[in-house]
C-alpha cells in the first residue's frame, strides 16, 4: 500500500496536470485563457434549451465546445448525459464540463461516480466561486429548472474564471483524490 506522502505527490501531479485550467481573473484575459480550451456541455431534455443557450456562450467567451447531447426536448435520461461530459472530462479529452438537467443533483451525482471528476451543483456565484477555489471542480451541474438564463450564464462565467487556490486548499483536495483513490476498483 502506498504511503500517504507517495498518494499526496501522485494526487498533487496529477491535479497539477488538470489544473493548467487557472484562468485569469479580468473577463477580457478571461476570453483569451479560454481560446484552444475545450468545454464539453451536456444536458437532458429538460436542460436542452439552457444547454443551447450556453453552448453559444462559451463559444462567445472563446471556449472550444464539445456538445455530448442531448439535441431535443424528447425525454432522455440524464445519467447517460452527466457521464458522457464526466468521462471526456475524467479521460482529459476535455478541460471542463458542464451538465444541464431540472435540478442539477442527479447529473451532479452522476458525474462524481467518474474517476478524476470533481462535480459541483452550483446555484450561485458564492457556489461557482467556492467549487472553484476551494474544490478545483472541472464540471459544473445546473438545474435549469431553478436558475435563469442569466444567472446560468453568470454561474458559468464566474465558474471558469475563478482561480483555484493551491495554496490554501491544496491539502484538502488532495484528500478528496485519495478517498477516491482508496475506493477506486480501477
Amino acid at each position: 500500500m502506498a504511503s500517504h506522502e507517495e498518494i499526496r505527490a501522485l494526487v498533487r501531479q496529477v491535479l497539477t496536470e488538470m489544473s493548467g485550467d487557472e484562468p485569469a481573473s479580468s473577463p477580457s484575459a478571461a476570453a483569451s485563457t479560454g481560446a484552444g480550451a475545450t468545454v464539453a456541455i451536456g444536458a437532458d431534455h429538460g436542460g436542452f434549451p439552457l444547454k443551447q443557450k450556453l453552448a453559444a456562450y462559451l463559444g462567445e467567451l472563446g471556449y472550444d465546445v464539445c456538445d455530448c447531447g442531448t439535441s431535443s426536448t424528447d425525454s432522455v435520461d440524464y445519467p447517460d448525459f452527466a457521464h458522457e461530459v464526466a468521462r471526456r472530462v475524467g479521460g482529459g479529452e476535455c478541460k471542463w464540463g458542464i451538465v444541464v438537467d431540472g435540478a442539477g443533483i442527479g447529473s451532479c451525482m452522476t458525474a462524481n461516480k467518474v474517476p478524476g471528476v470533481r462535480a459541483a451543483l452550483c446555484y450561485d456565484l458564492s457556489s461557482a466561486r467556492n467549487s472553484r477555489e476551494h474544490n478545483l471542480a472541472n464540471v459544473l451541474t445546473l438545474g435549469a429548472g431553478l436558475i435563469g438564463e442569466n444567472l446560468a450564464k453568470q454561474i458559468v462565467r464566474t465558474w471558469l474564471e475563478t482561480p483555484w487556490g493551491a495554496a490554501r486548499h491544496e491539502r484538502r483536495v488532495d484528500k478528496i483524490m485519495a478517498i477516491e483513490k482508496r475506493y477506486s476498483r480501477v
